[in-house]
């Protein structure tokens, strides 16, 4: 892809919207993929990147508007990456990640299956318990945000309206403190520096945060007064931990952690169940909404008393544990080791005995299971953006249980999995959550039944 110098401006009308939420257009044989450019709206645009028969662009002059624009809240929402869809309603929004479902499903699995109407926020602004920013130096002064799309500029912000409210604000405290204190930011050209990024959680049920610093350095100059500092002018900071990350990378977060103050972890609650959240827990960002999206993935099942039930991808035993009450027996894996020491602190704090987990690979632990004669009758998945592994769907198909609850993420690997159990499984119901408003992204719920011929 190169960058276009000569930024020709073209006259172009709008036909449909990308996976990204960008405008898609046609211009002599070509496809463009323009930002902020709504379907049905003529716009002169200027092309930025061109390879082939591919282009992206950028509004020059809007001609004729969409009825379903909208002025984004947010100032900084045409320079920041961080959201997508602030500049169409929000009725747009879920009609566009149901039709975005329903594509992926149609072009990538090959499946033609209603979709629900997705189950949207009254209230689509502020839901975020859990920001991650990089901190950098720009002209001097140290700053947090989001890089700007596909790079590394970081548009600084102050106030984010996706994110938890009390988050700004401990931002600007560290900031300040790292000024005060002269701890640099981290420099990813130079490799120098103390603090590569900031990571918030805020807990609904306690109203505490927990404050991670993750530091290019073990140790540096002036941290337990910063650390002392930082928890007076912030007295809803229960506990803060320094994250070591050594690594010339993007992932955010390192193997090696250190408490500075507090117990390391908060405490939260989802559908009446206690969870300990830990820097490296998965747990869903948007509160309101993984209540709405837990109970119905777990009403989808419509569990018994006697039902076996495997929570695949279990994380720190969220879905697990919420549906213990409903089953004989809850048995969770997952890979990552923190989480799986959460889920069982999880079990214990809340006087749950019916559940148990276990840490590997959810493909192999399936395997191990059916060789020992273990027949599950729920499959609960909820996997990462990358979707389930081939291992793992392959023994669904020989093991069949009677029910599979797929929690997904990312539409595109859901259809791609979907296909693949679509010759054991009949696809029942797809139902939409809006966890994530104003930003392209959606998770799904599917239900998947055996097929009576299959035995």
């Amino acid at each position: 892809m190169k960058k276009v110098m000569n930024k020709e401006v073209i006259l172009v009308t709008c036909k449909d919207l990308s996976s990204e939420g960008k405008g898609v257009v046609f211009y002599n044989g070509m496809t463009g993929f323009i930002d902020h450019l709504l379907p049905d709206e003529e716009a002169k645009i200027v092309i930025t990147y061109q390879k082939k028969d591919i282009f992206y662009g950028k509004i020059d002059t809007l001609i004729k508007a969409s009825e379903e624009r909208r002025k984004p809240i947010c100032p900084l929402f045409y320079q920041c990456g961080g959201c997508q869809l602030m500049h169409m309603s929000y009725a747009y929004q879920l009609q566009y990640k149901k039709n975005k479902v329903k594509e992926c499903l149609s072009r990538i699995g090959h499946l033609s299956c209603e979709v629900s109407e997705p189950i949207g926020m009254e209230e689509p602004y502020y839901y975020r318990n859990k920001i991650q920013v990089p901190i950098k130096k720009v002209k001097g002064k140290i700053v947090s945000g989001f890089y700007k799309e596909k790079s590394h500029d970081i548009v600084p912000i102050e106030h984010c309206y996706i994110e938890n409210k009390e988050a700004d604000h401990i931002l600007n405290s560290i900031r300040i403190l790292m000024k005060k204190y002269r701890i640099e930011p981290y420099d990813e050209d130079r490799r120098t520096g103390v603090i590569r990024h900031i990571l918030i959680r805020n807990s609904r049920l306690t109203k505490e945060n927990m404050v991670v610093l993750v530091t290019n350095v073990d140790a540096f100059p002036g941290r337990n007064d910063f650390v002392k500092e930082l928890k007076r002018l912030e007295p809803s900071i229960s506990t803060i931990v320094q994250n070591m990350n050594f690594r010339d990378t993007n992932v955010i977060l390192g193997e090696k952690e250190r408490i500075l103050s507090g117990k390391g972890f908060i405490e939260d609650s989802l559908c009446g169940v206690k969870f300990k959240i830990s820097p490296k827990s998965f747990f869903q960002v948007n509160p309101i909404q993984t209540e709405k999206l837990y109970s119905l993935a777990i009403s989808l099942a419509e569990l018994s008393k006697n039902d076996l039930i495997l929570d695949s991808y279990c994380g720190i035993g969220t879905i697990g544990l919420i549906a213990s009450k409903e089953v004989k027996e809850v048995i969770g894996v997952e890979i990552v080791k923190e989480a799986i020491q959460d889920a069982i602190k999880n079990a214990r704090e809340n006087n749950i005995h019916n559940a148990t987990f276990y840490c590997g690979d959810a493909g192999k632990f399936i395997k191990e299971k059916y060789n020992e004669g273990v027949h599950f009758d729920v499959v609960i998945m909820d996997p990462p953006r990358k979707g389930s592994s081939e291992q793992f769907l392959d023994i669904l198909k020989k093991t069949l249980p009677k029910k599979i609850v797929y929690v997904s993420c990312d539409p595109a690997t859901l259809a791609r999995d979907l296909h693949i159990l679509s010759t054991h499984y009949e696809i029942k119901k797809v139902v939409p959550v809006d966890m994530f408003p104003n930003t392209e992204h959606i998770e799904t719920v599917c239900l998947l039944a055996k097929k009576s011929n299959k035995k």
